[in-house]
């Protein structure tokens, strides 16, 4: 009878898990939804911008993105490494960590050093690398006005000198299932390209050109980030959504399994109680 006891406090236990699991599984699906809508929004926006960017740049001589476009000789790099602040959501945050690690290893015999947002990323890249900044509040209020702080921040660590590169690494998000990791160039700004010839009839531009791109490219580079956290937020209820899914899909053949097992248990029981019975009558009689 042990055993049937150990067995049904099995069964309670996965119960347990699965409601867990449902109830998580639930809730990513409702924030998710949001997120979508919001990156699903922002994308036609932050691709017009860099399109307009490109177009107005591909009319000008030599460079105008003055500090912004500075080509160094790379010698400190900066990755900004995008991951979540809760776990349970399988491979999301450990594919961004193997990618920062990877790109770490590009830049071999050069300073790596790792601008985190998000907890769990910051837990295990700081034992390997050196962490210069943790943002976990940020999707607390994920809003533009906050990222764009946070773009600040690191334009002023390449324009000071303080880094000569600086990449993003994150999740793309392109449905619930599929999360695909990205790596940026954030800083400093490629040499923009264009296929097709400017046209310098086509528009009126009040200031200049150049004030314009000028103005346009910190705009540009606040958009990119807050895209790329967009983007990771919602691939992180994405991921965790299909795994919780997964997770309760699995203790549900667990269960059954226990159940089966529990059954069989118990069926041998009062078959060898009913025999015993029998052999003592049995017994009695002779």
């Amino acid at each position: 009878m042990a055993n049937l006891k150990e067995i049904r406090n099995r069964i309670t236990s996965v119960q347990s898990t699965m409601q867990i699991t449902s109830a998580m599984k639930m809730v990513s699906a409702a924030k998710l939804k949001k997120a979508q809508d919001a990156i699903t929004a922002m994308r036609p926006y932050a691709e017009k911008l860099t399109e307009l960017l490109q177009n107005l740049s591909a009319t000008l001589d030599g460079e105008v993105g003055g500090s912004f476009t500075s080509q160094r000789e790379i010698k400190k790099v900066l990755v900004v490494a995008i991951t979540s602040n809760r776990g349970l959501a399988g491979a999301f945050n450990t594919n961004v960590i193997k990618q920062v690690k990877t790109v770490a290893e590009q830049y071999e015999g050069k300073q790596v050093d790792v601008y985190a947002i998000g907890k769990k990323g910051n837990d295990v890249l700081k034992k390997t690398n050196t962490v210069i900044s943790n943002q976990t509040t940020i999707f607390d209020h994920l809003t533009f006005e906050n990222v764009a702080q946070i773009a600040d921040e690191l334009t002023e660590l390449f324009t000071s000198g303080a880094y000569d590169k600086i990449e993003i690494v994150y999740n793309q998000f392109k449905n619930a299932a599929t999360q695909i990791v990205q790596t940026e160039q954030f800083l400093p700004l490629a040499p923009v390209k264009s296929d097709k010839a400017a046209s310098s009839g086509d528009y009126l531009f009040e200031p200049t050109k150049e004030e314009i791109v000028l103005t346009l490219i910190p705009k540009s580079l606040k958009t990119q980030l807050y895209k790329a956290i967009r983007d990771s937020f919602a691939s992180e209820h994405g991921a965790r959504m299909t795994a919780m899914h997964k997770a309760t899909d699995n203790a549900t053949d667990l269960r059954n399994q226990l159940k089966l097992t529990y059954n069989k248990a118990r069926q041998a029981a009062i078959t060898n109680e009913i025999l015993e019975i029998v052999g003592g009558a049995e017994a009695l009689k002779g």
